[in-house]
Order: C-alpha cells, then sequence, then structure tokens
C-alpha cells in the first residue's frame, strides 16, 4: 500500500473536500466488497444501518450525539457503479448545533481504478461549509484516514 494522501481540496469558493488517495495491492472486486458489504464496512467504519449498494437506498450510522443532534448520519445512495464508483449523500447534525453536531450535507464518493499493481481507491468527502463545518471537516479528516487504514486490514484478511 502507498502513503496515503490527506488534503484539503476547495470545490467551490465555500466548501471544501476531504480527500483520500491510497493504492491497495488488491483487485477491485476485493475492495468492492469491502465498501458494499454491511458487515465489513462495520470492520473498518461503523455499522450500517439498512445499508444496501442500491440508488436511492436510505441507510443510517449512528455516532455519539450532541446537543440537538440525535448522532444519527442519514445516507442516500446517489450512484453505484460496480467496481468502480460508489457515491451517497451524507447528512446529519441540528441547526440548533454549532462546532459538533452542526448541519453538515455532504456527499462520499468512493472511486476505484485498477493500477498495474492493484487498485486505486480515491475517497473524496465534498461539502463542508466553513467555517460552520470546521469541526467536522478537522475530525473527519483525520478518521477517514484512520477509516483507510482500517479498511487495509480488512481487505487483508476478510473473513
Amino acid at each position: 500500500m502507498t502513503e496515503s494522501l490527506l488534503e484539503a481540496a476547495p470545490d467551490a469558493v465555500e466548501t471544501q473536500s476531504i480527500i483520500i488517495d491510497e493504492v491497495f495491492p488488491h483487485r477491485p472486486e476485493v475492495l468492492w466488497q469491502a465498501l458494499t458489504n454491511g458487515a465489513l464496512i462495520n470492520r473498518w467504519m461503523m455499522q450500517p444501518q439498512g445499508f444496501e449498494a442500491v440508488v436511492g437506498k436510505e441507510f443510517t450510522f449512528q455516532t455519539t450525539p450532541a446537543g440537538a443532534w440525535d448522532g444519527a448520519i442519514r445516507c442516500t445512495m446517489l450512484e453505484v457503479v460496480p467496481l468502480q464508483r460508489l457515491v451517497y449523500a451524507w447528512r446529519s447534525g441540528d441547526k440548533g448545533n454549532v462546532g459538533y453536531g452542526a448541519p453538515l450535507d455532504t456527499v462520499v464518493t468512493f472511486t476505484l481504478t485498477p493500477v498495474e499493481i492493484g487498485t486505486r481507491l480515491k475517497l473524496v468527502h465534498a461539502g463542508f461549509v466553513l467555517p460552520r463545518n470546521d469541526t467536522a471537516f478537522t475530525s473527519m479528516g483525520k478518521g477517514w484516514k484512520t477509516c483507510v487504514e482500517r479498511l487495509a486490514g480488512v481487505v487483508d484478511k476478510p473473513d
């Protein structure tokens, strides 16, 4: 696996993205399984409820509540191109919160590209409105990097 790249890239004037770009020594099928199987997602990120890689499917993740926010991350599957691209909306927070739990309306995109030594995984979590989402942007930047590191362990030992 190559060294990860974690950077903030502007999408537009008012939003920021978290970008992680890794090369795994695995076929796209192996990574796709880890990105689309709820039990495997639980091992590298967190337990999804109702997850299916089907456009329009709604599912949730649950994290620590804060203030008026119940801790639910509400997602909707936006695009599924098997073995290539998985895109879902990621919404959370409450308008009554500032900092942790502030409203978040973002999109997570996983792109798989075959390369000579395996598969390039590019993760883009886009749409962080700054300064409102400063806390989420900072913590999720670190969190996604940790998730991708865990993903490496899952694809190395999927059972």
